[in-house]
């Protein structure tokens, strides 16, 4: 669910800024149903995914999310990740967050080939069109998004206890002040 993450890590590697959004909606083996530089470009994602979930830092924040809200704690974090990239957003990129969007947009339009899975051009449709990672500054975005994702299914539900814990979180302890 951290798209502006994903695509910004795309862009530096220089990797499919399609294959890397298609992370989330690809089962199975990529390479089996993707062109190659998509293929990899879900890869990229899936790596990124893995690192980031075992990370210390991800662990240990997520232990602040109690009971039921834990298990939903890695969406919500997810969001809360690209909320503080966006805010940020000037210390990692030479172009502007919207400049950026906008050509990664484009970029992503000129890469479509084939067949995509349906649930991915839905989700991306609403995102280009409601401008959701130019959203992401602003932190009530993150809970009107997890709001709206938790109302899609009742397994879902739970999705919105966890905003209150990113609320309370948003002075989260410097990472380079803790040991390793």
């Amino acid at each position: 669910m951290n798209f502006l993450a994903h695509l910004h890590i795309a862009d530096h590697c220089d990797s499919s800024l399609l294959g890397n959004l298609l992370g989330d909606f690809v089962k199975g083996e990529p390479q089996a149903q993707l062109a190659p530089k998509l293929a990899a470009g879900v890869m990229l994602h899936r790596f990124v995914d893995s690192y980031s979930d075992s990370h210390r830092l991800t662990r240990a924040a997520k232990e602040l999310f109690p009971g039921r809200a834990r298990r939903f704690s890695p969406i919500a974090l997810d969001m809360f990740w690209d909320h503080c990239l966006a805010r940020r957003w000037a210390d990692f990129h030479p172009e502007s967050l919207r400049a950026f969007c906008q050509n990664a947009e484009l970029l992503i339009q000129g890469e479509h080939s084939g067949d995509l899975p349906p649930r991915y051009l839905q989700v991306s449709a609403s995102m280009w069109r409601n401008r959701w990672l130019e959203s992401y500054r602003d932190f009530a975005t993150v809970e009107l998004a997890l709001e709206r994702m938790s109302g899609r299914s009742p397994r879902m539900a739970e999705l919105v206890t966890c905003f209150p814990y990113l609320e309370q979180g948003r002075c989260f302890p410097n990472p380079v002040n803790q040991s390793a």
